[in-house]
């Protein structure tokens, strides 16, 4: 079965071609900086052949239709499923489901839950509706990988009517991500899941930290929306509700002006003022920008002390793992976090933190635990998951 898989992001459509069972890649690529001048759509085959080229495209359903019209009429008639990564689903479902009328109206329930994400989510699901009539659509929500949590994790201190008749609660990102991530890490160290405790870092321009044991969720660092935890690209992450009333106070601003403040305008960019970037932030640190170097702490610290926190919460950690573009590509990042954690029996080693290419163990041979990074694949997931609810 031939599966098509699609990630819309917040200026990205990421989409990959994958044959299963046999989990045989056909072709991938993606439309970047949707909305500027710098608009590209690249593909890359199997057989090794890649095209790349400037597009004018506004927006997500723009760059599906351009997506779709690209992949071959040989290829594109095999077509047998599509396969979403959907972010916020709001708690209903607790595994993958074929989307239909309930689950769309689900995901634009949940826009203002996850305004960066679910309306691009909802148009690539409508852009196949149009573009691939009668074509099995399945949607695999980040959400659904912390059913598990307690009441004890996903509770927050506020009056027990606001869980109960407004379902405001932690939820957890990321989820399809750190699947994929912890089954990795019992792959590479040979060790069944369901023994292991296991901290992860999904480092990107959307972070979040999570704490699985034994094969489920404990905890996880983003909340009621993606919004909340360690410091992102455009989102504030962590920070005391009652500074937000003061700021909207103080400036007279409203909540969706506030909303898209925290949302668009905050993280490592607020910071810095210079960049949602992590890349440009960390050269210009390494230049002397002090509010780029206090963005660079502030991060640090934050994920530090995250991995702390849910080492405290397990009962101990048998590796910690690094993802995304971040935790995969900056080792300066993974080096700083995991300074002073030797304690947790977290023990990096230098030369190979430094000069891994792609996934690998990058702590030393005698460390208690294990440091791992794992290069994502989430669109494997999505096919798998796609497959067992079209084949069953």
């Amino acid at each position: 079965m031939l599966i098509l898989t699609l990630n819309c992001g917040g200026s990205s459509v990421k989409f990959r071609l994958i044959e299963m069972p046999e989990e045989r890649d056909v072709s991938r690529g993606q439309v970047s900086g949707l909305g500027t001048e710098q608009t590209i759509y690249s593909c890359y085959d199997a057989n090794g052949t890649s095209r790349e080229k400037t597009v004018a495209l506004g927006n997500h359903a723009e760059a599906l239709e351009y997506i779709l019209a690209e992949i071959p009429d040989e290829i594109s008639k095999r077509i047998q499923a599509v396969g979403h990564r959907c972010v916020h689903d709001g708690g209903k479902y607790d595994k993958a489901v074929r989307v239909d009328s309930d689950v769309i109206r689900t995901i634009r329930d949940c826009f203002e839950l996850a305004p960066l994400h679910n309306p691009n989510n909802l148009a690539g699901i409508m852009a196949c509706e149009k573009s691939l009539p009668g074509i099995p659509q399945v949607a695999v929500f980040d959400s659904t990988y912390n059913r598990d949590l307690t009441p004890a994790a996903y509770m927050y201190g506020i009056p027990y009517r606001y869980y109960t008749e407004y379902g405001v609660r932690r939820y957890g990102f990321h989820g399809i991500t750190f699947s994929y991530m912890t089954r990795r890490a019992s792959e590479i160290l040979r060790k069944p899941l369901s023994e292991m405790k296991l901290v992860s870092l999904m480092l990107g321009s959307g972070t979040t930290a999570n704490a699985t044991a034994y094969g489920r969720s404990h905890d996880i660092s983003t909340g009621f929306t993606p919004t909340e935890g360690l410091l992102q690209s455009t989102r504030c992450g962590d920070i005391d509700p009652l500074a937000i009333t003061y700021l909207m106070r103080k400036l007279s601003l409203g909540s969706t002006e506030m909303e898209r403040i925290l949302n668009h305008e905050s993280g490592w960019l607020g910071i810095s003022g210079l960049s949602s970037d992590f890349s440009v932030i960390e050269q210009a640190a390494d230049r002397g920008h002090e509010q780029a170097q206090i963005a660079l702490d502030v991060f640090v610290h934050r994920a530090k002390k995250y991995v702390g926190a849910y080492a405290a919460v397990l009962g101990g950690i048998d590796a910690l793992l690094f993802s995304g573009g971040i935790g995969e590509k900056s080792p300066t990042a993974r080096m700083r976090i995991c300074e002073g954690l030797e304690f947790l029996g977290l023990h990096l080693d230098s030369e190979l933190n430094e000069n891994l290419q792609g996934e690998g163990i990058v702590s030393t041979s005698s460390s208690p635990a294990a440091i791992i990074v794992v290069s994502t694949d989430e669109e494997k997931v999505i096919a798998k998951e796609t497959y067992g609810i079209c084949c069953p």
